[in-house]
Parts: C-alpha cells; structure tokens; sequence
C-alpha cells in the first residue's frame, strides 16, 4: 500500500489533527472554564465530546437550556464526566454574565446562533458556535465582523475539517493524485420507517408550559402559541431552521472547499419538496428532498442531492479529478480510483493503485480533534481551523440553496460585494 494512502498515515493525520493534550502538566486552576448554552440532543454529544478529548483542560461550570429535563441532564453529564457541579441557567443572558466563563458552547437551533453569538462576544467569551453560523446571510456577516472587532476565538461546527479522512483527501488533491478537478457529487440520503418520521424527534411526556421557557426558544422569530412539536422538533418549521439546506448541505459545502481549496460560489439553482412525508398530520414547512447545483469562479461544480426516502448510498462527496476520484463516504471510508481512460491511462496514471481505508466512528474523532483545536487556539498553541469567514462561506451554499427553493428561480452570488440577486 501507499504511503500517500496508508491507513498508518491517516491514523498520523488523526493524531496531529489532535495535537497535544492542553495543560495536562498544570493544576486544576488553569483549566478553562466552560459554559453551554443548549444541553438538547447536539449539545449533550458535544458536550461527552468534549470530555473525552479535552478534559484535561476544561471545566463546564455553567448549563443553559429552556427545557428543565435538558438541563438537568445536562448537569448531570457535567457531575459524572467532570467530577463538579455547574451552575444552571434558562436564561443564557445569565449565563454570559459569569465573569469566570472563558468559552461558551452554543449549540441551539439555527434562528437564535445570531443573538447569542452577537451577546457572548459582547462579554468577552469565546465561542464553539454549531452551524450553521446563522439563519440568514446577513446575520452571517454580523457575526464575522463581530467577531473580528471583539477579538475572540469562534469555532464553526463543521467538524469534517478536523476529520482525518478528509484532511488526506485535500493532501491527494494537492499532490495532483486525482489531476484538475472541477466537478464534485456530494449527497445525503436518509430512511427511516411510517412510526419514526424523519427529524420527528421524540417529545419527553413531561413537556408543559411550566419547564419549557417558550418565549426564550422563540427568540427573534414570530411568538406563536405554545407548540410542544415546534419546540422539539424545530429543524421542521422554517421560523427556526431552513432544512437540509442548512443543517445538512452546509457539510458538504464546507468540506467541498476545504478540499478543493474553493470559498463562495457564483450560483445555486436548486429544486425539491415534501415528497416522503406527506400524512395529513404531518406538519412539516421544509424539504424532505432537494437537488441543488453550484458553479464556482475556476470552471468548478457541485451537484448535491438529499432525500429522506432512500438511504441506500448514504452520505459523502465523491471528487472527481481527471485522473482519479477520491470518496469520503459516511465521514468513516476513503476510497481513491483512478481513472482507466479505456485502457489508455498516461504511465503516471498507470502507476497508481486503487485503495480503500475505513476507520469506524471516526466521526467521534473529528469531534473531539474540533473541540481540542479550539482550546489549544485559546491557550496559544494553535491556529482556529474554522473561523467566523470560513463557516459564513459554508453557509452562504445553504442560504442560497434556500433562497433558489423560495423564488424557484437561479441565484446568483457575487463574493467581492457580498450581495445575491435573481438570475
């Protein structure tokens, strides 16, 4: 096997992605302190994540979340993988206000990314905000100036760049393993059966008015009556989430140009509907299925695809360079082909083997190594894999995705003035 393509190598690129424990050799003291604001289903992951890779350095001495039984749970997480008891807060304003908190972990539905990350560099926090940044454009850009003028950390939640697997393909592609590319297929395809309805989470029994802040989830969008679904089920309703494109596209958007080396696109024509969950009880305002097209500057193209119908090929990119392709499927496999021209292929071409490596779970990984490189950026010994600009550009694939679905018509995105029109 390759060195360029030995799974030891990328067991190496997991390791350096990693890099060194923080602070190990210091006391108690020095470890920074943590608070998170949104303990539900993402933010309970992260927060193990984190402890598991980071624990050495950090100290969660805060838990915020709307919901009394998320937040209990979420304190209890703190007690038996931190060894302390946090303070607990339903109001995430309260929690800013803790002059000891360094890091604040926001991992809340997308319609509230922008006001919280606006209120915690405003006190002086630095952030792991999950994607996508924002809910819109414009509340993107805010949060990137933001930033910038505070002189905080931020850390984007698009954990695909400190995967292992994906940090090799971008070194293939550099090395020319798979020649000129200028054409990636990136998908997401989901199933599940009549009684689990896609993103139809479950609704704890004890859900009321009385332990769920209503008024604080709604946030900045339109204040409707008390919806246990909406609460719980939010990345259904467009007031607070805007589906695929952005809770699922911005991933493949965003290791597209990480690997590719791309940033914004010129276009996005997209298309899709409601086509697997149709019950008459069923709610649901966003896509179950969409196909969206981008061209970038450099003759390059994504064609994206993602139904909730079929989860035969799963999820990952395939990119497809002249002379090879490399795949990433299911963020765990990387396959690398190269091309036979008809039997034909340049001796150069000939000379390279076709291989495949998995590494279950490696996704946990990735995760970890996200959470560590912000720590270790904070204390100085790193640099941010994903900052404010880089997330906004992942993003900006999903708002333009979204506003393609709204208009049914091509948008067209210009990077030097940051503004989009119809085509």
């Amino acid at each position: 096997m390759s060195e360029d393509f030995s799974r030891r190598t990328l067991v190496k690129t997991a390791a350096l992605a990693a890099g060194p424990a923080v602070l190990s050799a210091l006391g108690q003291n020095s470890k920074l302190k943590v608070g998170f604001v949104g303990v539900g289903g993402r933010g309970f992951y992260l927060m193990e994540r984190m402890y598991v890779g980071s624990k050495e350095s950090v100290e969660v001495v805060g838990v915020c979340d709307t919901y009394e039984g998320n937040k209990n749970r979420g304190k209890d997480r703190v007690q038996t993988m931190g060894g302390n008891t946090p303070k607990t807060y339903t109001d995430y304003q309260e929690l800013l206000a803790d002059p000891t908190i360094d890091v604040v972990f926001i991992a809340t539905p997308e319609h509230l990314h922008h006001s919280m990350a606006l209120a915690a560099l405003k006190a002086k926090k630095h952030i792991y905000l999950e994607k996508p940044i924002a809910h819109t454009i414009e509340e993107g850009a805010e949060i990137v100036a933001a930033a910038e003028k505070a002189g905080k950390f931020v850390q984007v939640g698009t954990q695909n760049r400190s995967n292992s697997l994906y940090i090799k393909a971008k070194e293939m592609v550099d090395k020319g393993m798979i020649g000129e590319v200028h054409y990636v297929r990136a998908f997401w395809y989901r199933n599940s059966t009549e009684d689990n309805p896609s993103w139809r989470y479950a609704i704890p029994a004890d859900t009321n008015e009385q332990n769920t802040d209503w008024k604080k989830f709604v946030g900045p969008a339109k204040m409707r009556p008390f919806d246990k679904q909406r609460y719980f089920q939010w990345r259904l309703y467009s007031d607070y989430s805007s589906g695929i494109s952005t809770d699922l596209l911005v991933h493949q958007t965003d290791i597209t140009n990480f690997v590719c080396g791309k940033t914004e696109p010129l276009s996005c024509v997209a298309s899709g509907g409601i086509y697997r969950w149709t019950g008459a009880n069923d709610d649901r305002e966003v896509n179950d299925c969409l196909s969206a097209i981008y061209e970038y500057p450099g003759k390059f193209h994504i064609n994206y695809s993602c139904y909730f119908g079929n989860e035969n090929f799963g999820y990952g990119e395939q990119f497809m360079g002249n002379e090879g392709t490399i795949e990433v499927l299911n963020r765990q496999s990387i396959i690398f082909t190269p091309e036979t021209f008809r039997g034909k292929a340049p001796a150069h071409v000939q000379a390279r083997k076709a291989e495949r490596i998995d590494m279950p779970g490696n996704d946990n990984k990735a995760v970890e190594a996200h959470v560590r490189n912000l720590m270790e950026t904070i204390q100085g010994k790193a640099k941010l894999t994903t900052p404010p600009k880089m997330g906004q550009q992942a993003a900006i694939g999903g708002y333009l995705a979204t506003m393609s679905l709204k208009t049914n018509k091509k948008i067209l995105w210009d990077e030097r003035t940051q503004k989009y029109k119809n085509a």
